[in-house]
């Protein structure tokens, strides 16, 4: 327990630098082998990036070090229950484990709120608050049709 407790603090250590700088409160570790091999802080404001959540910026940062996109035998550690966002992209990395500090409604009582989404998520496409319209899909299935029988492919 003695090395979790160690990631979590540099976790918070760049949500606490992140915070007081330009970035938000958040910090995240991806941790392979007991090491710390990427880190991450929120960088949306530094970046003009909505996707830049520490989460992701430790994500990407830990493939390019690997050379891989897939992250299995990997853990990362943050300082927020991910988002939906980040959730999603730890499980198509295929991270391990998740070790998380502050819950959704800590963040929600200082303004990161994310039930929306979570709610929008649930919804049926045409219930959904952005409007979404199918178009071209004929067109479009030749790309997935070319994938289909492409045999040197890259699962992932």
């Amino acid at each position: 327990m003695k090395d979790k407790n160690k990631f979590m603090a540099r976790a918070i250590e760049l949500s606490m630098s992140s915070a007081s700088t330009i970035g938000g409160p958040f910090g995240s570790v991806v941790v392979k082998d007991n090491k710390i091999i990427s880190e991450g802080s929120n960088e949306v404001t530094s970046l003009n990036d909505p996707t830049a959540h520490a989460e992701i910026v430790a994500i990407r940062n830990a493939c390019q070090k690997l050379g891989t996109f897939n992250l299995s035998g990997c853990e990362i550690y943050t300082t927020c229950e991910p988002c939906p966002m980040c959730l999603s992209a730890i499980y198509w990395a295929r991270i391990d484990k998740i070790y998380y500090a502050n819950t959704r409604e800590d963040a929600k009582n200082i303004d990161f709120d994310d039930s929306f989404i979570y709610l929008e998520v649930a919804k049926k496409i045409n219930e959904r608050k952005i409007k979404m319209k199918q178009m071209n899909r004929e067109e479009a299935l030749e790309a997935f049709k070319i994938w289909k029988n492409k045999e040197d492919k890259i699962k992932y």
